[in-house]
């Protein structure tokens, strides 16, 4: 029998994100794997294509931002190209959607289709896929749609490439669905790319076809032509094995972009991997509780917490803003590090950049570690908050409380820290308790940045998709808007990561309204007073030594001043940050504990002080002496 001689393997690869992240980033995923693999095959080349850079170029970065902002108009827009047949339904179906938001009302979604068809059509042909040993897709949420018609115009181009798909949109026995319905992918990674990809391009280069990897760890491939699942994860054990990611292709791209769409943009980098929250905790009443937030499906890709070292991480941010010219960083962290974080930025300080830093962070991130990373350039924060109910803090399992958020909102308010952190509405099993308490806290957090109002969505494999019933869930399945994107067969054979359900929906939503016309009131009013010349803080402190002046702006009306006096100025100054009563009196011990009780409800009463559990907050922002 004559010997099969071994493929021949092109020691070029491409690595493709697909519309519509954001466009003014680099690819974290894309970058990342191309150094790694730089570092284990110095003599391959890996080129990467920021495809939804180019067509935010095409068509217009306002436009692109808009569509960005709305997963299913975003997926629309794809959808439509990759089933023809379908694009006068899907077209209704964003005309629907679109006239929410002021920059796609009213927009032609034929001639949209039509102008990102043939951007798309342009940046596929500029490459020459058959030079190719192999082309990865890095596929996220907005991805789907685009990564899925981009690969079917690649395989017709390429009949032999080997076109793999991974990412956190396709996670879990999703990836196994869609190597079922969509026959152009050969491999799906499941899990962190760099070490499947790095033993696939392996095996590859040996000689191996794609089958040789099938259902592997960290890989979904397919068997006597079924789908299998991955057996497991396959991850790096120590971050410190990754070298600083490779962003120079999405530079060159943008700098190939005409000179009026030429922008600074801001660098993604990572302190860590998962989540350091999800170890299971024991609830109040000591039973145990899934770990994680209950909503969260974000951390499907890792298994277990891992984090850089200070040293590795401030060399990254020095090198790779001196590289690239910029000084915004972005952490892509689900939490940055709590114990880590003061150190690393304590030595971004010492660098002495002026930073624009944005990073996500608990909400018990303390006022001393908030000033740390401030002083460094943290300028914008995404904080866990999500709630301003103790009661549904505790079913969203944050292991926080009102307190806790109400504090951190004011001390970045204090600090001028840009604070984008969400408000969830209709969460299931919510009651009458859950709303009562956040309308009471809205009168106190009034002051500060609104929180931007989401309503829940079901995420396939967060924990309450995973025990549906404990929260009042009768059925999950997939979103139907899915069924307006795909066709039916595809919808009935794919397990998509946006679930719906059925439960307490209709009964969320009438007992959340007056919650979502409070938190509208707060949008307009925080927007109001802030849009003039002045655009300090709504509630300030003003410290006359032996007084307190206490100035509150409001929305349409005048300010309302207040002053204290003597002790009770020391009292209000003594809780600028939470102090508990015991705390309180034993600190003004000549005064009777009833008086001091009356002085502290009076102030709660004014809306200038919150109270709970025992602990009392100072709401003012003030310029204190020390």
């Amino acid at each position: 029998m004559k010997k099969t001689e071994p493929l021949r393997f092109s020691d070029h690869i491409a690595l493709i994100s697909a519309p519509w992240p954001l466009f003014s980033r680099p690819s974290i995923q894309l970058g990342t794997l191309k150094a790694y693999l730089g570092l284990v095959f110095p003599d391959m080349a890996v080129s990467c294509h920021h495809f939804y850079l180019t067509l935010a170029g095409e068509i217009g970065y306002p436009l692109y931002r808009a569509l960005s902002n709305d997963t299913w108009r975003a997926e629309s827009v794809y959808a439509a190209l990759l089933y023809p047949e379908r694009r006068e339904s899907i077209g209704r179906f964003f005309a629907g959607g679109a006239k929410k938001t002021a920059d796609l009302a009213g927009l032609n979604f034929a001639a949209l289709c039509q102008r990102v068809q043939t951007a798309t059509e342009r940046m596929i042909r500029q490459i020459d896929w058959t030079a190719l040993g192999l082309a990865g897709f890095s596929v996220c949420l907005c991805q789907l749609t685009a990564s899925l018609y981009c690969i079917r115009r690649i395989r017709q181009l390429a009949p032999d490439l080997p076109l793999i798909v991974g990412g956190s949109a396709i996670g879990g026995d999703t990836a196994v669905d869609l190597l079922s319905v969509f026959p152009e992918i050969d491999l799906i990674v499941t899990g962190e790319g760099e070490l499947p990809l790095a033993r696939l391009v392996g095996r590859l280069r040996a000689g191996g076809r794609c089958q040789d990897l099938a259902s592997t760890d960290g890989i979904v491939g397919r068997s006597d032509g079924r789908p299998r699942a991955a057996s497991a994860f396959s991850q790096l054990d120590d971050l410190r094995a990754l070298p600083p990611p490779d962003f120079s292709d999405y530079f060159d791209q943008l700098e190939r972009l005409p000179a009026d769409k030429h922008f600074f943009p801001m660098l993604p980098l990572e302190i860590s991997r998962g989540c350091w929250w999800r170890a299971a905790r024991p609830s109040d009443d000591g039973l145990p509780r899934p770990p994680g937030c209950a909503f969260c499906n974000l951390n499907l890709q890792w298994l277990g917490y891992r984090a850089k070292s200070v040293d590795q991480v401030v060399r990254e941010v020095d090198g790779l803003t001196d590289r690239h010219r910029v000084l915004s960083v972005a952490f892509m962290d689900n939490a940055l590090p709590p114990k880590k974080s003061r150190d690393i930025f304590a030595a971004l300080g010492g660098l002495e950049k002026d930073f624009q830093l944005f990073g996500e962070l608990r909400a018990t991130t303390d006022r001393p570690t908030l000033e740390a990373l401030h002083r460094a350039g943290l300028s914008e924060v995404q904080i866990g908050i999500e709630s301003l109910s103790t009661a549904l803090l505790r079913k969203l399992n944050k292991g926080t409380t009102a307190m806790d958020n109400l504090e951190v909102m004011k001390n970045c308010e204090v600090l001028g820290i840009k604070n984008t952190a969400n408000l969830i509405l209709h969460f299931p099993g919510s009651d009458a308790t859950d709303v009562a308490e956040t309308l009471y806290a809205l009168r106190f957090a009034r002051f500060f940045r609104p929180l931007r109002v989401i309503y829940f969505w079901l995420g396939r494999h967060s924990p309450v998709w995973e025990d549906p019933r404990a929260y009042g869930l009768t059925a999950v399945y997939n979103h139907p808007h899915y069924r307006r994107l795909f066709p039916e067969d595809v919808c009935r054979r794919t397990r998509f990561v946006i679930q719906e359900y059925r439960g307490d929906k209709t009964a969320q939503r009438q007992l959340w309204q007056p919650v979502a016309r409070a938190a509208e009131k707060w949008r307009k009013d925080y927007e109001q007073l802030h849009a003039g010349l002045y655009a300090g803080p709504i509630l300030t402190g003003h410290d006359g030594r032996s007084f307190l002046i206490l100035r509150e702006r409001r929305a349409g009306a005048e300010p309302v001043n207040h002053r204290l006096e003597g002790t009770s100025r020391e009292i209000y100054l003594f809780c600028d940050g939470r102090r508990c009563f015991e705390d309180i009196r034993n600190r003004f011990a000549p005064m009777p504990a009833d008086r001091l009780r009356s002085f502290l409800d009076l102030m709660v009463d004014k809306g200038l002080m919150f109270a709970e559990n025992e602990c009392y907050l100072s709401l003012a922002v003030t310029a204190l002496r020390r």
